[in-house]
């Protein structure tokens, strides 16, 4: 009875495992800036930092905003979102965008993360 129990607990530990590498196979994450922003068609254009490919992705009803000061992540508003596209825009005209790291499936973006800036140290002198 004692080695059931044993292979038991391998198997589910194997389907655990497979879970989770399979869950994180078929989602994509896109590092770079999101540069605009369309409400009515929900959609959103991400310029990728490493290789400043545009990609336009579809933001799913369920996609979550997830920032600095709510970890947690709540449902995208995405007129608040072009609020905050415009006013980073304004506030820096050289300014790409927002930063962000989109998780994605084929063309619709299930999360997207507001990345903060690093401030510079101040050093004491």
């Amino acid at each position: 009875m004692a080695s059931y129990r044993g292979l038991v607990r391998v198997g589910a530990a194997l389907a655990m495992t497979l879970a989770v590498v399979m869950g994180s196979a078929y989602a994509d994450e896109i590092f770079g800036f999101i540069t605009k922003v369309d409400p009515a068609a929900k959609k959103i254009t991400v310029v990728e930092k490493a290789t400043d490919k545009e990609s336009v992705l579809v933001v799913d009803d369920e996609a979550l905003l997830v920032t600095p000061k709510d970890e947690a992540g709540s449902k995208v508003d995405l007129e608040k979102l072009e609020g905050r596209l415009t006013k980073a825009k304004e506030k820096n005209a050289n300014s790409k965008g927002i930063n962000a790291k989109i998780t994605h499936k084929g063309d619709k973006a299930s999360k997207i993360e507001i990345v903060a800036k690093k401030k510079a140290a101040v050093s004491a002198q």
